[in-house]
């Protein structure tokens, strides 16, 4: 059975990968921001768990609705995601830059936060409609207290927390500052694997029909 990642994320596609599946991937056609904007305008602020879950079904909508009209033949499920770290009341995405990389591992040291993660699974198989599930998977982070000024300023110049939700990973570099993680740990690395298994069955398939080695 065929397994489509709505996603061009390094971090979800090893997790598939790990557990193995091998995925196609393709980049979801959605204007993130423009999405929110849309729907907080109608509903008011969106609170993190409704933000990701909104996010991960669009995504997966998207590049299925694209498989169906690109490849009819797809027989397989597409699955979509998205990730926010919360802490402190606040919701943190992506910091881009250094500065503001800096700011937040010095603002999270001896702290504890949440990281909502999204996910869309589509059934799509020829000749039928395509069935979805969706669910927020969510685990509690807490980081180390005693991470130094110069240990941030290293990390950062990584590289690495600059583009991952919250700036921090746990599968790499920042596994080292972060004390404990409370639920599927898979979650913090963008995708809960219990979470998108349990959805393939509730729309039909099973998680052992996507291993590649038994395909």
């Amino acid at each position: 059975m065929r397994v489509c990642l709505a996603s061009t994320s390094p971090a979800r596609l090893m997790l598939l990968r790990q557990a193995g599946i091998e995925p196609e991937t393709s980049a979801p056609q959605v204007d993130e921001d423009a999405v929110i904007a849309e729907v907080e305008a109608a509903r008011g602020r969106l609170a993190a768990d409704a933000h990701v879950l909104l996010l991960a079904r669009r995504k997966a909508a998207d590049v299925a609705a694209r498989l169906a009209d690109d490849d009819p033949d797809f027989d397989g499920i597409v699955i979509g995601g998205d990730s926010m770290f919360e802490i402190g009341g606040e919701i943190l995405g992506k910091p881009y830059t250094p500065e503001a990389a800096t700011a937040r591992w010095q603002d999270m040291r001896g702290k504890t936060g949440v990281l909502h993660s999204g996910h869309s699974v589509i059934r799509v198989s020829p000749g039928r409609p395509a069935v979805e599930a969706h669910a927020v998977a969510e685990a509690s982070v807490s980081f180390v207290a005693d991470i130094t000024d110069a240990e941030i300023a290293a990390y950062v110049a990584s590289g690495e927390p600059l583009q991952v939700a919250g700036a921090f990973t746990v599968d790499s570099l920042g596994g080292a500052f972060i004390e404990r993680v409370d639920g599927d740990p898979s979650t913090v690395v963008g995708m809960s694997l219990s979470t998108v298994r349990r959805l393939a069955r509730e729309v039909g398939v099973e998680w052992p029909d996507l291993w590649a080695s038994l395909s």
